[in-house]
């Protein structure tokens, strides 16, 4: 099954993400912006939602031996590793190169203390008091986490179904909220970790978890995408106005899952658009190829030299290293990324379910 809203929305997300990031580099007065698109942090918790309930739908019932379990990691470590591996070898070579003339305004040595952590994919465990080196890609640890820890999803499933995994979650937040209240988080709160961010994502990717066994139920019956987008709406008009972060939670959830329910049962609804799956298939690559493009042309580019000729406006120019983050990360998703993929998972045991499947006559 194919969720063309899941996808819309990871490539909204991702667009605002990097506008947020491109904005630091913007004139005076791009302070305002960069205030309101902050308040969109929860929509990177509906990033982890999705994947847990993708993850779920898809490997619950086929998890059954450590077999089982080593395969899926190598899958998700093979999707998800060689564009981090990739961008952060990027930064390697500027930190490199920032320590060859010891730069007095780049953090190399941050950055380079950082690189075991990066290349192990373990820096989003709060080994690091702040983000360093690839700075976005602790997303890709935190999911790393996620995966690692899929069987506590799995087992809460098969031993008690939906209220099973429901306890988990409830007592996860509670120590959650605990930690946070004790101050082990250096943002404050568990929902705006990112140093300390797998232990947020892993939440996330329970609650994605939860909504793919309910959705899996079929005890709901939603037929209309709308709905899901009215949820949608409402979650981030709560972002904006600065409301708690449980009311926006929960309208994120009530948005994926009537979204979900939507699509299972009624797949036609969102056919107008299949256009746009060939670029929101991109949605990761944008969110991770962004940082380099960002490096080269506005860091490099308009920071130490565009920025003073007055030729052209911020706000024009910004539009070239967005555009060039789109076609690079639809080229890498469609090139690239299966190639290294296959690198890192290896050929197939000739009895495996998919090999059969792809092999069949």
């Amino acid at each position: 099954m194919y969720f063309r809203v899941f996808d819309c929305w990871r490539f909204i997300a991702a667009m605002l993400i990097m506008t947020y990031h491109f904005l630091f580099w913007g004139p005076a007065g791009s302070e305002i912006a960069i205030e309101y698109l902050f308040r969109l942090l929860p929509l990177l918790d509906m990033f982890f939602m999705i994947s847990g309930f993708f993850i779920t739908s898809r490997y619950t019932d086929s998890l059954q031996t450590v077999a089982d379990y080593t395969s899926f990691l190598r899958r998700r470590v093979a999707r998800l590793y060689p564009l981090h591996l990739l961008t952060t070898l990027f930064f390697v070579c500027a930190a490199v190169y920032g320590w060859s003339i010891n730069a007095p305004h780049y953090p190399w040595a941050l950055d380079l203390q950082s690189l075991p952590y990066h290349l192990l994919g373990i820096h989003a465990l709060g080994l690091t008091p702040d983000l360093a080196l690839n700075y976005v890609s602790w997303s890709v640890s935190a999911e790393f986490f996620s995966y690692a820890l899929f069987p506590v999803i799995v087992l809460a499933v098969r031993k008690r179904g939906i209220l099973g995994l429901s306890a988990v979650i409830v007592t996860y937040l509670v120590g959650l909220e605990w930690v946070s209240a004790m101050g082990v988080f250096p943002s404050g709160h568990w929902t705006s970790a990112d140093s300390f961010g797998a232990y947020r994502a892993f939440c996330d990717f329970m609650i994605g978890g939860l909504l793919a066994r309910i959705v899996a139920s079929e005890t709901l019956k939603v037929d209309t995408p709308y709905l899901g987008i009215a949820f949608m709406g409402l979650a981030v008009t709560c972002m904006l106005t600065l409301q708690p972060w449980y009311v926006i939670f929960a309208l994120l959830i009530l948005s994926l899952l009537t979204s979900s329910l939507a699509e299972v049962q009624n797949p036609r609804s969102t056919e107008a658009l299949a256009f746009a799956m060939p670029v929101t298939a991109a949605a990761f690559g944008i969110y991770i190829w962004h940082p380099v493009f960002e490096f080269i042309f506005l860091r490099a580019i308009w920071d130490r030299w565009l920025e003073t000729t007055g030729w052209i406006s911020f706000y024009v120019f910004m539009v070239l290293p967005m555009l060039i983050t789109i076609v690079v990360a639809v080229g890498s998703f469609r090139l690239l990324e299966p190639a290294m993929a296959k690198v890192i998972e290896g050929a197939r045991p000739a009895g495996s379910a998919r090999h059969r499947a792809v092999h069949a006559p």
